[in-house]
């Protein structure tokens, strides 16, 4: 049976101020009406129910998951005491996802991304889950790169899992965010992927992997799945897993695994929605190449991405700029190159640290 597992925990830093640590970017009404949680959660009708799915979340979030999603069974909402990494993560959701059903596959999504075409993404996923479900392979999807992001993790295809067939590839190796060099050579090359972060697997065989190369990671999971179902539960996770080793699956499993296969997503029009300049590719433009959302007024202005918030807020005027990022919320203003957007997370992290 299908399990969804989705990893609301992420901090979004480099779309600040929209996004502050009281209310990250899974929680955000970036594209459109619905946030990006539950757009992922809408992404699943029909595939993965919502009694079979899973929200992984910090503690001060709970409580946004719960509005947000307020037909989710609350003991599907599984809460980290403190962000340990998705390695930490998945094991957990694994080990909750196993008590009930020891052979479930587990489609692991983050809360974050966005999808156009969401038929085509679910047909991938059910691929994925018909190869998950004999328990011998971890399964991947890759996206096609159309830049050398240094971002993102990059995964190297190798030849077909089944000759002729290159929809299912095996994977030869992952590499964690290259730098620009390597990024244009693995593009040159034709054979790598992006790396969505959206993983499909058995859960006895992800918590395999993770005993084989996590062993410390695997040994506090294992005491939390002992307490599971128990009184002392939630005491403890609160103690064992502030312990755990933090790490992403990407790092500590994947790229040492060697039974992973990469699904090529094609064009489904997949984004991490990761900082303002992929947000501004992601929404309509005026003639200038303006992207607005809320009271503005522009002369001589053209390529700039203008926000007032979720689109409320005092009108913004600009006058004779180019290329510019230009945000306002109600505790900040935010005006930088839209070229530097990859950079907002520095200038975000000291924003904090000068007004915790």
């Amino acid at each position: 049976m299908r399990y969804a597992v989705i990893m609301a925990g992420g901090s979004g830093e480099r779309l600040w101020p929209l996004s502050t640590p009281e209310r990250p970017k899974p929680f955000l009404k970036l594209l459109g009406e619905r946030t990006l949680l539950q757009q992922t959660v809408d992404r699943l009708d029909g595939f993965i129910p919502l009694e079979r799915t899973y929200v992984v979340v910090g503690a001060m979030h709970r409580e946004l998951v719960a509005r947000q999603l307020p037909d989710l069974p609350p003991e599907n909402v599984l809460v980290e005491p403190v962000g340990r990494g998705t390695a930490a993560c998945v094991g957990l959701a694994a080990a909750v996802i196993a008590r009930t059903d020891p052979r479930a596959v587990m489609v692991v999504l983050p809360a974050d991304h966005t999808i156009g075409d969401a038929p085509s993404f679910r047909d991938l996923l059910a691929r994925a889950d018909e190869i998950a479900a004999s328990g011998t392979r971890l399964v991947t999807l890759g996206v096609t790169p159309d830049r050398p992001a240094t971002g993102f993790g990059y995964i190297q295809a190798g030849p077909p899992f089944t000759p002729g067939d290159p929809s299912v590839l095996t994977v030869a190796r992952f590499t964690e965010k290259p730098n620009e060099e390597a990024a244009r050579a693995f593009i040159a090359g034709g054979d790598h992927f992006w790396n969505a972060g959206i993983f499909v697997w058995r859960v006895d065989a992800i918590r395999r992997e993770i005993a084989r190369h996590l062993p410390a990671l695997d040994r506090g999971l294992s005491e939390i799945d002992a307490a599971l179902g128990t009184k002392g539960a939630a005491s403890t996770i609160a103690r064992v897993y502030s312990g755990l080793e933090k790490v992403s699956i990407d790092v500590g499993v994947m790229e040492k695994a060697e039974a992973c296969l990469v699904l090529p997503t094609g064009a489904i029009g997949w984004s991490d929605v990761g900082d303002f300049a992929a947000l501004a590719s992601l929404l309509p433009t005026d003639s200038a190449g303006n992207t607005v959302r809320g009271p503005h007024t522009g002369i001589d202005t053209a390529d700039c991405l203008v926000l007032s918030g979720e689109g409320e807020g005092p009108r913004i005027a600009t006058l004779g700029v180019t290329g510019l990022v230009i945000v306002q919320t109600p505790e900040a203003v935010l005006v930088i190159d839209k070229s530097r957007a990859q950079d907002l997370r520095d200038l975000a992290a000291r924003q904090e640290a000068a007004h915790p």
